[in-house]
């Protein structure tokens, strides 16, 4: 499994990258392995915001449908529009392309509570 070493990590394997106080949100290769292959993104919470651990939206994949978990709170500024027509992207580039939201952090201090890519290494085997 891919496990970029420039990104932060949750145990429900949500993925978090950093510029300043604006963070990417996706979810990790790890993740998207198990779910199979992503038919469907639902985020209706664009311009809200959220705490820790708030689910900010949902993944369907052909089994099941998983909420998507926010890693640090803050306010959805984006979605990637890409991932309204082509959800299959997150399989394919789940940390570049694949990403599901762009936030402004209202705690960037929560980010030093995440993982780093050798804890997840570690937790995910």
């Amino acid at each position: 499994m891919n496990v970029p070493a420039n990104l932060k990590y949750t145990k429900d394997h949500e993925w978090l990258k950093t510029e300043g106080d604006v963070a990417w949100i996706g979810i990790t290769d790890y993740a998207q392995h198990e779910l199979g292959d992503i038919v469907f993104i639902e985020v209706e919470t664009v311009g809200e915001s959220l705490e820790k651990h708030e689910s900010f939206g949902t993944i369907e994949a052909v089994k099941t449908v998983s909420d998507i978990f926010m890693p640090v709170s803050g306010e959805i500024l984006e979605f990637n529009e890409t991932l309204t027509t082509q959800p299959e992207t997150i399989n394919k580039d789940p940390y570049e392309k694949g990403w599901i939201v762009k936030i402004r952090m209202t705690r960037p201090e929560e980010v030093a509570e995440l993982m780093d890519a050798a804890a997840y290494g570690a937790m995910i085997g």
